[in-house]
């Protein structure tokens, strides 16, 4: 089901979502070689935890599950699409590192992510990194009033197979609220016209996810980290966003 948020609930998801934000932009500074990805959880725990008495979205979950996620951002470097699990690896030079942070606050979700450069990258990297954060751009514009979810997800394909890349299948954006995944489901494929029509309210989590070599991806022996099936590069851009009269107002903005 559905649910269109109200005024007081959106400027809930706008305090949980400059949450994940300053995150995010931490991360900016903090991304460096010799860096661990333990540290980056644990800096980012710093903000979330101590700073705003917030809870980490993934941190544990699914709480019922056989295998819960044991950290607080999901660390996916180079040819790791998303769910890395943060831990001794050390970052170098050349790499890419995809951070994803959720946080709740006053019950409701904030979700974003992004891929950044770890020193020096390859123009290939660079590349990546252009056409992953474009194509997110793109499927928040076509999130208007009236369009349907295929709309965006026609959007999204269209503008990173142009550019010679491929998305994810597996793996989908998502409505977010007071749950962190909420419907609809938003692929990064689609055909415009169909899906879910897009109503004023509705509060989505887009996350292009976008493949170098072809779309095939596998799950590691760790039950998160999913990764490049032919060990290319990969990238990940992730905003919440809700749609309003015009353009989306997107709530966990850098």
């Amino acid at each position: 089901m559905i649910t269109l948020k109200s005024a007081a609930e959106i400027n809930k998801m706008r305090q949980a979502g400059r949450i994940v934000a300053e995150v995010l932009g931490k991360m900016q500074e903090w991304v460096a070689p010799g860096v661990t990805t333990a540290e980056l959880n644990e800096l980012a725990e710093s903000v979330i935890c101590d700073k705003y008495s917030a809870i980490p979205s993934f941190k544990g979950f699914p709480p019922d599950g056989a295998h819960p996620f044991p950290a607080s951002i999901c660390a996916s470097v180079n040819e790791e699409l998303v769910h890395g699990i943060p831990g001794p690896r050390v970052l170098q030079e050349g790499d890419i590192i995809s951070i994803d942070v959720g946080a709740i606050l006053n019950g409701y979700h904030g979700d974003a992510a992004v891929t950044l450069s770890v020193g020096q990258i390859s123009q290939e990297g660079q590349r990546l990194l252009k056409v992953t954060k474009g194509a997110l751009y793109e499927g928040i514009a076509a999130a208007r009033v009236g369009n349907r979810s295929g709309d965006i997800s026609a959007a999204i394909q269209s503008y990173v197979e142009s550019r010679g890349y491929n998305v994810v299948r597996e793996y989908t954006g998502h409505g977010i609220g007071r749950s962190m995944h909420e419907e609809p489901q938003v692929p990064n494929h689609g055909q415009p016209g169909r899906g879910v029509r897009l109503r004023k309210g509705m509060t989505i989590a887009l996350e292009p996810m976008v493949l170098v070599g072809d779309s095939r991806v596998k799950v590691l022996d760790d039950y998160w980290t999913v990764v490049s099936c032919d060990g290319k590069l990969t990238g990940h851009f992730e905003h919440t966003f809700v749609i309003t009269d015009g353009e989306a107002e997107i709530l966990t903005r850098m």
